[in-house]
């Protein structure tokens, strides 16, 4: 018989007694010493993932199920038997942990959307536990996130290491906790705490777990087990109650019939919530926790996250989290490729880019010597970092040592000499290709043959660039996003001749610090801003036929966009990027006129000492010169006009990125769109818009209608009409 099934056709009541009620065959087979592996007959295996053991009278449930002990069907299945055994044996108590690097640290997401008939649901579990006999305690060490928490709010009482984490993440996936994390949590914490917890899924240390009544005890570092064990024999010797956080009443009761609480947080986040479906619906299943019985608030909950996991938001947002981790592989490239070591790195720029990329290595723990020309720029630029560490101290992000300890990794330099022992160099001065060339001449000469040389150029060719040195082999595009060291995007763009090593360990280095890696080739503007080129060129022609640029930008905000694209001109600054020789562009007869942006008098806003802007008359001004020039008279633009010339012709430029290989799948290009433009992840990104909402059959025939009567920067790409032709979509397509 194998460990945990069932008894079958033996007689074991006539070997060793009567199974006792609700007693599984595995928990009778311990109870009576015939465990089957006699090397270790104290630790019946109850299925491949839990274990039932003893330290006196207490039973210790274990779960180990690599790598997050997420809850799948053979960890649920698996901790229903555990429990009942504990409840059927002799013990007096019952504690839960876990093997490996966390606690039980969510769903198993892959699952959601899917039909499964497990024998055990996490809802069985949660009420085997819930209403066992014997008080139950939860062991948390690393992170217990979503699911995981869940399964422990169900537990009598949790104890905590110092450096464990809990959390309600699912409102990242479009969801709300389902198993009645809105309904319990309210209830220990009280309605505020939870209603900010569940709507900004931030994880909450062990510290402040404790003080908001998460945890009810915090055990030393490294000694979690003995530490649960002997709060269980405390509860027992102190004869504590079953104390079932779904009968806690006394944080709630006060709210109760005062809707003002939920009102007030709901407008206060209007802004932020803009265009989620699930932070509103996780707000609703906390005023169900206030209002409602707890059994009636656990059906809304219930109600409220099938509307959530069926939605089309949802979908997005569940999609979103499987293609960062796409990105990561790269196929010609094995994963046990070597990468070099990272010990320290050379910027060269102190602006507001090179600034902004040393803080991500410092940030890090890796040194920095960051080279600038000018002592006064240098000053200028370590005195905008030491702002940038003293600002997120303030708000208490960092504390004040970590301040100075980060400032302790960053170097100031006159001389690019002192790069002669870094690992990396990242070049971070102005698009110019002169100037880069002579840097990486430089460089060449400079660096350690095992060194890396990477540029944050934007838009120049690498493969340029690299021919200038003896190593092309050893120059890698490293495009970072300004802020640098805010935004998440990396794109890594892999030239002609650089080696796999290079690539691999630049994916790797971009988690180390904190990015979101992207591998794309080399063309102009290379991937995200080829594409967002073409969005503001066809910005531009539809405010010259006819549509109010204030529109335009309304559109694409209302689409879900931070900002719409003159707004966003407005705060990088309208002189960032300059004219070609010999063009004009709206821009830049802005800058012409002294209008850059929010930096300076105003650009095409104008802004009041508060920053709310209004259109500026200049603007306006020169958008009638610019329409004079192009022969055209003004016609209305209807909003479904302006979404489609400005997406569709993303979503165009996208397939064309494709079929000429700049990005391996249509999946990195939402990825890099989500992370470098704030594309709104509730619809997952340009391509798999274009997939799932909006269908390739429209946008192909769209496009052919706007060629026909505006040009061929409409063209549809070949990709786009062979997949159409074949009833495939983007998410089909393999180079």
């Amino acid at each position: 018989m194998k460990h945990g099934g069932h008894a079958g056709g033996i007689d074991l009541a006539g070997v060793a007694g009567p199974i006792r009620p609700f007693e599984t065959a595995a928990a009778w087979r311990f109870r009576r010493g015939l465990e089957d592996n006699e090397d270790s007959p104290r630790m019946p295996k109850i299925n491949d993932v839990t274990d039932l053991s003893y330290e006196g009278e207490i039973a210790v449930v274990t779960l180990n199920s690599p790598p997050v002990n997420a809850l799948s069907v053979p960890v649920t299945e698996g901790l229903f038997d555990a429990f009942n055994a504990a409840i059927a044996s002799d013990a007096k108590a019952i504690v839960l942990i876990c093997e490996g690097r966390t606690f039980i640290a969510g769903a198993d997401i892959a699952g959601f959307g899917t039909i499964r008939t497990p024998r055990a649901t996490l809802q069985d579990v949660q009420k085997v536990m819930e209403n066992s006999p014997k008080p139950v305690i939860a062991a948390i060490h690393g992170t217990a996130l979503g699911g995981g928490l869940e399964t422990a709010l169900t537990a009598h009482y949790r104890v905590a290491v110092p450096s464990a984490k809990v959390g309600l993440p699912e409102v990242h996936l479009g969801l709300l906790p389902g198993a009645g994390g809105t309904q319990r949590l309210p209830r220990l914490t009280g309605p505020e705490k939870a209603l900010e917890l569940v709507t900004s899924g931030r994880h909450v240390g062990a510290k402040e777990a404790l003080e908001s009544g998460i945890v009810d005890e915090l055990v030393p570092e490294g000694q979690l087990r003995e530490g649960a064990v002997a709060f269980a024999r405390k509860v027992l010797a102190e004869g504590k109650p079953l104390r079932k956080v779904r009968d806690n009443d006394d944080k709630v009761a006060p709210f109760r019939g005062k809707p003002e609480l939920f009102d007030t947080f709901r407008k206060a986040n209007a802004r932020k919530f803009r265009g989620y479906k699930a932070p509103g619906h996780n707000i609703s299943a906390v005023e169900a926790a206030v209002n409602l019985p707890f059994d009636e608030g656990i059906v809304e909950e219930r109600r409220l996250f099938v509307e959530l996991v069926t939605s089309p938001e949802s979908a997005a947002q569940r999609y979103s989290f499987f293609i960062e981790r796409a990105a990561q592989k790269i196929p010609d490239i094995d994963p046990a490729t070597p990468t070099l070591p990272i010990k320290s790195v050379g910027v060269i720029g102190a602006g507001t880019m090179g600034g902004g990329i040393a803080m991500n290595f410092a940030n890090a723990g890796i040194p920095v010597t960051i080279v600038e020309m000018a002592q006064a720029n240098l000053d200028r630029g370590l005195g905008v970092i030491r702002k940038n560490y003293e600002n997120t101290a303030k708000r208490g992000g960092i504390t004040e040592a970590q301040v100075e300890e980060r400032m302790g990794l960053l170097t100031g330099s006159l001389d690019m000499n002192d790069l002669a022992d870094v690992d990396l160099v990242i070049e971070a001065v102005f698009e110019d290709m002169g100037v880069k060339k002579e840097i990486f001449t430089k460089l060449d000469a400079i660096c350690k043959p095992s060194a890396i040389l990477g540029t944050n150029t934007s838009y120049l060719d690498i493969n340029e660039i690299a021919a200038v040195t003896k190593r092309p082999e050893s120059v890698i595009g490293l495009h970072f996003f300004s802020p640098a060291n805010v935004m998440k995007l990396l794109e890594i763009v892999r030239p002609a001749k650089v080696k796999k090593e290079i690539v691999a360990t630049a994916v790797k280095l971009a988690k180390q610090i904190g990015k979101v890696g992207v591998v794309v080739g080399v063309c102009y503007g290379f991937v995200g801003n080829r594409m967002l080129t073409k969005r503001q060129l066809q910005a531009n022609d539809v405010v010259i036929d006819g549509a109010n640029f204030w529109d335009v930008d309304r559109v694409l905000y209302d689409f879900g966009f931070p900002m719409g694209p003159y707004a966003m001109m407005d705060l990088v600054g309208l002189d960032v990027i300059k004219d070609k020789p010999g063009e004009k562009s709206m821009r830049g007869a802005m800058v012409d006129k002294g209008r850059l942006g929010q930096k300076g008098v105003g650009g095409f806003y104008d802004y009041d000492d508060k920053r709310n802007s209004t259109p500026s008359p200049v603007a306006n001004e020169i958008i009638d010169e610019f329409r004079k020039k192009a022969g055209k008279t003004p016609r209305p633009v209807s909003d479904e006009e302006i979404l489609e010339r400005c997406m569709f012709i993303v979503v165009n430029e996208g397939a064309k990125c494709l079929e000429e290989g700049m990005a391996i799948r249509a999946s990195d290009i939402d990825v890099i769109w989500q992370n470098g433009y704030g594309f709104p992840p509730y619809r997952g990104g340009p391509m798999y818009w274009a997939d799932n909402v909006v269908g390739l059959p429209k946008i192909l025939e769209r496009l052919k209608v706007y060629q026909k009567e505006i040009g061929d920067a409409f063209k549809p790409a070949a990709l786009l009409e062979k997949l159409v032709a074949e009833n495939k979509k983007f998410a089909d397509f393999a180079a």
